[in-house]
């Protein structure tokens, strides 16, 4: 790996890396910010060349500083070892360990882009101050941007981000520990969730799948990204390193991911900004078309790279060569469409996304016209995509389908019923999101409550079934280099106390149950309508509470310690009774909840607000009686199942000692037979 062809190209990769993108980015940003008069001055107020300029500069840098530091911080978390001579078998031993020179470079990569993010987050926060206020900004300057960071939801927002990047950077600093670095990670990732939330209005027409979609969006470009410059800042060190195949191949997986990702959100984010063919031919459809291209020709690069170059790596020199010829294509082609992405987002698309002039009730509260009149055929028809659930469901499909094709490859046996039920769930899990009780859910409680019961009692079901910790530990190798992959992460939480704690079948059950008590009578239900973030909590904590509990019922996995199963019966029949009483309460009561979400939605056809409540407590009641059943059902089976293999395996122990148990047994009774008849006769 270190001939005389490969490092002096090594080297060029490793110092014209982040130049070639800025350079490249700034021309072609600064281009089509002209092609689509993004920076053209406005009539009324504006703000000047400075913030014109400024504004997209300050934003294509942070987007710069963020991809290095969420790739420096993925190789070190997902990718490099830690510690230098692979794994130690006692954990301190690891932790004294010394470290590894590259996983140490890397960090040193997340500590500088880290302080460059942060600082060019403050530039954005004050440029976008000045950009939304106009020139009256300049006047009481300093008042004027507190209450803009304190009272205005887009500076409130900014002022998160700095927070979120200022502690990343804190702990890239201060801690070396695998968790340290993992909490760093998480915290930068976690910025991407306020980016996408300014990026659409939230009374705007598909506010769900523009903010979701924008997510997926920036999360898969900036891994992406992240990891190139990394690979090419590590330069000569990681081309010397013993195991640069292994490396290279992890990132290139997550690149792959990474390309779904911007290719799936990309085609969301696109069609509701461009409806037509004569939007394409706008500026700013030509802009997209420009940048569908682009990421069209990195896809092949990638292809290409684990097609024919990474399985060489390391023994062809050749193929050293070819790989970072590549790598210099791309961080062209990257620089180009960041630029672009940049432009894009300072310019206003042919379709508005601002909120409807006279909108009606329903638009007001959900952004969405409301939908005709629900009966069970628009259950299945009528559709609102959530690009996230559709994500995860379909990333997990695939991955669990690899899994189940590589252990049969390899000679293993995997039930295929397991396979069957893991997919079921997630298509259950895609229509509850996605489809007719996601649609409905907006505008009545009984629907949402169909939502709200199908999450947490009916996809769980066959997610649980489906063996997804077990299926993960049969299926990928643990790693042997002192790295931690997928598999290493998802073991340290399944046994952490906390996850523990949560998954006891006590806790699950009273998290199960006493979740719809707190959800509906504490007011928490209106957020979960109103704001985008409480929506997807809401999807997510009821199906955690869902899943756990199940787990605890009739799972396989590790991390539960299931009661036996007489008491898995005595604890469904006492949770799903307090259900019971939870669907009456709310038959029986005459109090809306949520009343300034259902009572205002204006819907002319169905019940009253207050009927429709009363009906959603009649579905809570009922809808649990087939998952009940089910659940009994399984139970029992596995419980007879349970006997019959505790059975055999004491007659295989009596096979192996000739029936020494019963011998031993029967002699013990022959034994004191005989002391009682020696025993002289009992006298009263």
């Amino acid at each position: 790996m270190s001939s005389p062809v490969f490092e002096p190209i090594t080297r060029f990769v490793q110092r014209a890396a982040v130049p070639i993108v800025v350079f490249l980015g700034a021309i072609i940003g600064v281009g089509a910010l002209f092609f689509t008069g993004a920076v053209n001055p406005t009539l009324l107020n504006d703000p000047g060349s400075i913030v014109r300029f400024g504004l997209p500069t300050a934003k294509f840098v942070f987007n710069i500083g963020m991809s290095l530091t969420v790739g420096a911080l993925m190789f070190a978390v997902l990718i490099l070892p830690r510690t230098a001579g692979g794994r130690r078998r006692h954990k301190q031993a690891a932790e004294d360990a010394p470290l590894d020179p590259l996983w140490t470079k890397a960090l040193r990569i997340a500590e500088v882009s880290s302080v460059v993010w942060t600082l060019s987050a403050v530039a954005v926060l004050v440029f976008s101050f000045v950009d939304t206020v106009g020139a009256q900004a300049y006047l009481d300057f300093s008042n004027q941007l507190g209450v803009f960071v304190t009272q205005i939801a887009y500076g409130q927002l900014w002022v998160l981000i700095v927070v979120l990047i200022a502690v990343a950077s804190t702990l890239c600093f201060g801690t070396r520990s695998h968790i340290g670095i993992a909490v760093a990670g998480v915290l930068s990732v976690g910025v991407m969730i306020p980016l996408a939330l300014m990026g659409h209005s939230a009374e705007a027409s598909g506010h769900t799948q523009a903010v979701n979609s924008l997510g997926l969006h920036i999360l898969g470009a900036t891994i992406w990204l992240g990891g190139l410059f990394v690979i090419a800042l590590l330069g000569a060190g990681l081309a010397k390193a013993d195991g640069v195949r292994a490396v290279i191949e992890r990132y290139s997986t997550i690149a792959l991911i990474a390309f779904c990702l911007v290719v799936f959100s990309g085609i969301v984010n696109a069609l509701l900004r461009v409806h037509n063919l004569d939007d394409l031919m706008t500026p700013y459809g030509e802009v997209i078309l420009a940048k569908a291209i682009a990421t069209i020709l990195l896809g092949l690069i990638g292809f290409w790279h684990r097609k024919f170059v990474i399985a060489r790596l390391g023994t062809v020199a050749s193929a050293t060569v070819e790989f970072w010829r590549l790598i210099t294509v791309e961080f062209v082609i990257f620089g180009a469409t960041m630029g672009l992405a940049v432009a894009l987002a300072r310019s206003q698309p042919p379709v508005s996304q601002e909120p409807v002039g006279n909108p009606t009730p329903a638009e007001i509260l959900t952004g969405d016209p409301l939908p005709p009149q629900p009966n069970l055929e628009r259950y299945f028809t009528q559709w609102a995509i959530d690009p996230l659930w559709i994500a995860i469901a379909a990333g997990a499909s695939i991955a669990y389908i690899i899994a189940f094709i590589n252990l049969r490859r390899r000679g293993d046996k995997w039930p295929v019923l397991r396979l069957i039920s893991w997919l079921i769930g997630m298509v259950f899990l895609v229509y509850v999101t996605s489809a007719g009780p996601r649609v409905y859910g907006e505008v009545q409680f009984s629907a949402h409550m169909i939502e709200h019961m199908l999450l947490v009692m009916v996809v769980p079901l066959p997610m649980v079934l489906g063996a997804p910790i077990t299926m993960l530990m049969r299926a990928t190798k643990a790693r042997r280099d002192g790295s931690a992959g997928v598999r290493e992460w998802v073991l340290w939480l399944v046994n952490t106390p906390y996850l523990r704690f949560f998954a006891h079948p006590i806790v699950a059950s009273v998290n199960f149950a006493g979740s719809l008590i707190v959800f509906y009578y504490s007011g928490i239900m209106f957020y979960a309508l109103d704001t985008h973030i409480g929506h997807e909590m809401m999807i997510a904590h009821f199906l955690g509470a869902g899943y756990l509990f199940a787990q605890a019922l009739i799972g396989i996995d590790p991390g539960v310690k299931r009661p036996a199963y007489p008491l898995r019966l005595v604890m469904l029949l006492v949770t799903m009774a307090f259900h019971a009483f939870f669907g009456i309460s709310i038959m029986s009561s005459n109090v809306l909840i949520a009343a300034d979400w259902f009572g205002n939605v204006g819907a002319d056809w169905g019940y009253t607000a207050i009927e429709d409540q009363q009906l959603g407590g009649g579905i809570a009641w009922g809808i649990g009686e087939f998952p009940t059943l089910f659940v009994a059902i399984m139970v029992s089976l596995q419980w007879a199942k349970s006997s019959d293999r505790e059975a055999k395996r004491i007659d295989r122990k009596e096979d192996r000692t000739d029936d020494a148990e019963l011998r031993a047994y029967n002699a013990m009774l022959a034994s004191m037979a005989e002391r009682e008849a020696k025993m002289p006769p009992h006298r009263p």
